[in-house]
């Protein structure tokens, strides 16, 4: 006789799992707990609480044993995860090292991860531009890829909600490209910027507009950023070590707090989901295995609805490893299409100018944001020998140093007049297209600690990517120029995919079920109660930074399927 341990399986049971407590993770988590649902949130890595668990966010330059360089074996030991920006003293507990966490590279990619509660919403640059039609008919235009299920009006509330909840800093810029948001007040441009923009506006007739940086930061505290316990930026430049003040948006900051208050959510943190489990008799999705992260024992989670957020690569494997009689070659995957079409992007190009002007002004503190140029290649018609296109972000600074000595030359420096000129150095973000070549898979033999396989990566860029690069130089470069800039250099950092984070695709969203795994809602299309709203949904990659278009597009999926589990379609 079988026998059933009804109280076990009912003390493991919720209404909802969410998987991942990332950007989107933690949205899901906070949506799905608002409208009601007792919502297990699985999170692979270590708790970090807002606040308590940001050991180094108060620490002094000199109080870093290597003043923030970590040492030569640090960096040899993690030769992928130590090419990121992030990879200092003060960060790089909030990274993953190499060897702890093995995948295979069939070509060179260095995966970025953030296993803790919160991800990489610690760590992320806090960019946040709305797409426009412009992006989600880009692949429908020039017919690379499938068409987007969506188009701008479907998203368009939902962008407004999420933005008001997180805070956006911005100006209003009228641009069809970049449709404007609810913004809190922008950061200012420092003069060459704003000379910049102004020279740009005139030389180009207004088509390639120059304009501040949209930035998740607090700049006049709302009442709906007080109630979160969050206050405005003080623009201390520290972002990546978390924020006490909670100045930018982060999950640990602002979602999952909010979700906690609800008393609906149970947040589990050491629990590496190994598949989602599957029912044939019932068609659908019941819940997720969980391998425990400390002790290596697998345990059951249920529940009517679940919701991917574990990353896009971590959601791919996620999927791939679901196997079943129904779905032997992954979750959902009658396509074929799981762990293809993977999608980055581009910021191997680098430009460095120099300003012979404004010798009498200088910056007054920091600012946590940069000036920002949208796309305007293949925009409006296709232009180019090269397809989609790319943005551009730059700051530019004052040359000179007035703090340097000691003692009395040290006073003397701060009062002495800076006469020395400006530096400007600018990267691009080119959007990498979505391809069948760009593609992960699970090893046949290989895996990891936690008896999960590993994945293996065949990301690349290119010959699209590399025409894009030498657009950027080449007309970044004149536009500097016309603008009375000298000393203009160019420059290829050849890192390789994934140094900069932004994975997306292999999980994307289509109209037909043949060539895509997603529908317009970011549920399954075989698998009703799944959905997938983190980067691994994303069709296309468009130029913009992706969180604000994973935040509303987990906004807009939950709602929607609260409203569908309440109608018991699934």
């Amino acid at each position: 006789m079988a026998y059933f341990n009804i109280d076990a399986t009912n003390a493991q049971t919720y209404d909802a799992i969410v998987v991942g407590t990332g950007i989107s993770g933690g949205w899901a988590a906070k949506e799905l707990t608002e409208k009601g649902l007792k919502t297990l949130v699985l999170e692979r890595g270590r708790d970090v609480k807002h606040i308590v668990d940001y050991p180094t966010t108060n620490m002094m330059p000199w109080e870093f044993e290597h003043r923030g360089l970590p040492p030569l074996a640090v960096r040899e030991a993690n030769p992928m995860v130590s090419q990121h920006y992030i990879f200092r003293e003060d960060a790089m507990h909030f990274l993953v090292k190499d060897a702890e966490h093995p995948y295979v590279q069939d070509k060179p990619f260095n995966w970025m991860r953030g296993y803790q509660v919160g991800g990489r919403s610690l760590l992320w640059a806090r960019q946040t531009q709305r797409w426009s039609d412009y992006d989600f008919e880009g692949p429908a235009r020039d017919g690379f890829a499938v068409d987007w299920p969506i188009r701008y009006k479907d998203i368009a509330p939902w962008y407004s909600y999420v933005e008001k909840f997180a805070g956006i800093s911005g100006n209003k810029d009228g641009l069809p490209q970049l449709p404007d948001g609810e913004f809190l007040p922008p950061h200012e441009m420092s003069c060459v910027e704003k000379h910049f923009s102004d020279q740009t506006a005139k030389n180009y007739k207004g088509s390639r507009p120059v304009i501040i940086g949209r930035a998740a930061h607090i700049t006049d505290p709302q009442p709906i950023h007080t109630q979160q316990g969050r206050a405005k930026c003080q623009h201390r430049n520290m972002c990546q070590r978390g924020c006490p003040f909670g100045g930018y948006f982060s999950t640990n900051a602002s979602t999952l707090p909010w979700a906690e208050k609800t008393g609906n959510l149970t947040l589990r943190p050491n629990s590496v989901v190994h598949s989602v489990i599957y029912d044939e008799k019932k068609k659908k999705a019941t819940g997720v295995r969980v391998v425990d992260a400390l002790t290596k024992e697998m345990t059951e989670f249920y529940a009517k609805v679940i919701f991917i957020n574990a990353s896009a690569i971590n959601s791919n494997l996620i999927l791939l490893n679901s196997k079943s009689s129904r779905f032997p070659n992954g979750l959902g995957n009658d396509s074929g299409m799981l762990g293809k079409f993977i999608g980055f992007h581009n910021y191997r190009g680098r430009v460095t100018a120099e300003f012979d002007g404004y010798h009498d002004r200088t910056v007054d503190g920091r600012r946590p944001n940069g000036a920002y140029i949208p796309r305007f290649r293949n925009v409006f018609k296709q232009e180019t020998d090269f397809l989609r296109g790319y943005a551009t972000s730059f700051t530019a600074s004052k040359m000179g140093n007035a703090n340097t000595g000691l003692g009395e030359s040290l006073k003397e420096s701060l009062f002495a007049p800076d006469e020395s000129g400006w530096s400007l150095g600018a990267q691009m973000m080119g959007e990498v297209l979505t391809k069948e070549s760009n593609f992960v898979q699970l090893d046949p033999n290989l895996k990891d600690p936690w008896g999960i396989p590993q994945l293996r990566m065949n990301v690349a860029f290119d010959d699209n990517d590399m025409k894009m690069v030498q657009d950027f130089y080449t007309e970044l470069s004149e536009m500097l120029q016309k603008a009375g800039f000298i000393n203009i250099k160019t420059s290829d950092t050849k890192r390789n995919p994934g140094s900069e984070n932004h994975e997306m695709g292999g999980i994307r969203m289509g109209n037909d079920p043949k060539n895509s795994l997603l529908n317009k809602w970011n549920q399954m299309h075989h698998v009703p109660n799944v959905f997938v709203t983190d980067g691994g949904c994303m069709t296309s990659t468009s130029t913009q930074n992706p969180s604000l278009t994973y935040m509303a597009l987990t906004a807009r999926a939950t709602d929607y399927a609260v409203r569908a589990m309440r109608k018991n379609e699934f």
